[in-house]
């Protein structure tokens, strides 16, 4: 379905998905082990569709094209992580950073800086190495990584935005901020319960 834009490029795109997931299990693993508990509750990952990579290029500025696609717009290939507490976000990302190969090219903590409609998630940036036919070549992936609650949050903005004609869009988009405030607060307490729990 991709290949029409991303051609034979799609073979990097897939296998930097890969590499990363690979050692996420591994992170899963080493944490289930050492402290018991696995701090991811899912992934997600996906090639940013032909339509949405060229309405991104033109949005910027850029000339449609695939090399633009891959050297100025990083988010071609995406990872999301969904954490159950927000200290498990923020220790998959350092778990992430250990990697001594894995270039941080770009990150956001839009957890503790959320977006003015509300929006909280951690997004990074990494260059990672991949082999390819004997040669070492870098790929660009982002990786966003957020609670449930946040995912679920984002989930239904991300309905809203892409629906048209919707009436009182106002009072939605007031109450969704509404909303994403409560929910930053109940993450805040839901930690602090199972913290409690963890020292009983």
């Amino acid at each position: 379905m991709q290949t029409s834009f991303y051609k034979d490029e799609i073979i990097k795109l897939e296998a930097v998905i890969t590499e990363i997931t690979a050692r996420l299990n591994v992170i899963r693993k080493y944490e289930k082990i050492y402290n018991d508990r696995d701090p991811i509750e899912y992934i997600k990952t996906r090639i940013k569709s032909e339509e949405s990579m060229k309405e991104k290029l033109k949005r910027k500025n850029l000339e449609v094209n695939l090399e633009n696609a891959l050297s100025k717009v990083y988010d071609a290939a995406g990872i999301r992580i969904v954490c159950a507490y927000i200290d498990d976000v923020y220790a998959v990302v350092e778990k992430l950073k250990q990697y001594d190969d894995l270039i941080v090219i770009k990150e956001k903590d839009y957890i503790k800086d959320p977006k003015k409609n509300g929006y909280r998630s951690y997004h990074i940036i990494f260059s990672v190495p991949l082999s390819i036919a004997g040669i070492i070549q870098r790929v660009y992936v982002e990786i966003q990584i957020r609670t449930i609650a946040m995912d679920f949050w984002s989930s239904l903005e991300h309905e809203m935005k892409y629906k048209k004609n919707i009436k009182s869009q106002e009072i939605i988009v007031e109450e969704l901020k509404r909303c994403a405030n409560e929910i930053a607060t109940t993450d805040i307490n839901m930690m602090a319960i199972r913290n409690m729990i963890n020292k009983c």
